[in-house]
């Protein structure tokens, strides 16, 4: 997404292009897989799915409810374009833009909005529904920087309802942090160097990266210029599973 310079139409963007990729583990192929390039076989433990611009959109909702939302609290566009957004805790980017004693409001104002609007301001993506349909429920986790209240919310909007589901009501730390998927693996019981994390922001990129994570990289709302991941695909429908009983076999790409 991107910060229009009319305060009256700001959406999250991304944050800046992280870093360079570990290459340290083999289950890690260097470089993105191209279109038409061979099939990626890959074996997981478990899959770690980053909600929105991953599994779902809200992006006409963000932007209706941030817009409202800054411009009850006086915030610009130049205001948002000094933050790091999309892929973030609200509560953090809140933080970054108002002064504290104004940040519980507003935190609570923004999931307000933000949960009303999920009625219809949802839909899934791409390969979404199939691929989760052909996993285990105990192999793979929602991990997003909202708040349970609106992940789930938006989810159902979807018709996802997960078993495992860390937000940001779970985490001290949100993303680029690793915190997010290491409990998300804790919980799930894997070892987090067998997980596959599936994201469409930079900074939940860096976050996977950090836990010692694959990551797949989804071209819904940034570039492949902007996404620095071990793979890259345009959207879900890129990928298949299969249930083993050690984990899940992937193949992505083809």
């Amino acid at each position: 997404m991107t910060i229009s310079p009319d305060p009256m139409n700001i959406s999250p963007d991304s944050l800046e292009e992280p870093d360079s990729l570990k290459q340290s583990d083999p289950l890690k192929q260097p470089g993105p897989l191209a279109n038409g390039a061979e099939p990626l076989a890959l074996h997981a433990e478990a899959l770690l799915f980053d909600n929105d611009g991953t599994l779902i959109s809200s992006l006409e909702s963000v932007r209706r409810c941030w817009t409202r939302w800054a411009g009850e609290y006086g915030v610009t566009a130049e205001d948002f374009a000094r933050v790091g957004l999309h892929g973030r805790p609200a509560a953090e980017i809140v933080a970054d833009l108002l002064p504290p004693a104004r940040v519980p409001e507003a935190v609570a104002r923004i999931e307000e909005l933000e949960v009303a609007d999920a009625a219809g301001g949802v839909v899934a993506l791409p390969g979404t529904l199939g691929l989760l349909a052909s996993l285990s429920p105990d192999r793979w986790a929602v991990v997003t920087s909202a708040t349970r209240r609106l992940a789930e919310a938006r989810l159902a909007e979807a018709g996802i309802r997960p078993e495992t589901l860390i937000a940001a009501d779970d985490i001290t730390r949100g993303k680029p942090d690793p915190e997010p998927f290491l409990l998300a693996a804790r919980t799930l019981g894997a070892d987090p160097a067998r997980c596959v994390v599936f994201e469409d922001a930079p900074a939940g990129l860096t976050a996977g990266r950090a836990a010692g994570m694959t990551t797949v990289a989804l071209t819904t709302t940034h570039t492949a210029a902007e996404l620095s991941a071990d793979v890259l695909v345009p959207d879900l429908s890129a990928v298949s599973a299969q249930a083993t009983a050690g984990g899940v076999e992937l193949v992505i790409g083809g």
